[in-house]
């Protein structure tokens, strides 16, 4: 390394840097290994191998009419049905449809006549208040 210190004298600068907060040994000579090599990220390579079939637009638009259906439906319900992963059908519902869980899956944004809908009820409640 620049410094030209081993593993075990970087490992020991890290734990007395950073006591209980310092990252495992195991860890620690992983990223030294990738940095002596030449690596100049902490970043792993990106994987080989198939991508993934299950986030395709065939099953978001399932996933998507499921949900709409019956919110109060669970994620394993969900697989079962649509006939994908666990971790795909969670991906589904946070990342493409941006849903979150609650006691039922709802959408993060309300949209606008929602809004408005909320800021109306907030203001007859501050009048109601007011009007006391």
């Amino acid at each position: 390394m620049e410094l030209g210190d081993t593993q075990v004298q970087t490992s020991q600068k890290i734990h007395q840097a950073f006591s209980d907060e310092a990252m495992g040994i195991t860890q620690i000579k992983e990223w030294y290994n990738r940095f002596k090599q030449g690596q100049t990220s902490d970043k792993s390579k990106p994987w080989s191998g198939r991508p993934s079939t299950s986030r395709n637009e065939e099953f978001v638009e399932n996933v998507c009419r499921i949900v709409e259906d019956d919110r109060r439906i669970t994620i394993k319900e969900i697989t079962e049905e649509v006939g994908i992963s666990t971790g795909s059908a969670h991906t589904i519902l946070t990342e493409d449809l941006a849903m979150r869980r609650v006691s039922k899956f709802v959408p993060k944004l309300l949209v606008e006549q929602q809004k408005q809908l909320c800021l109306k009820i907030a203001q007859d409640l501050l009048d109601c208040a007011n009007s006391d």
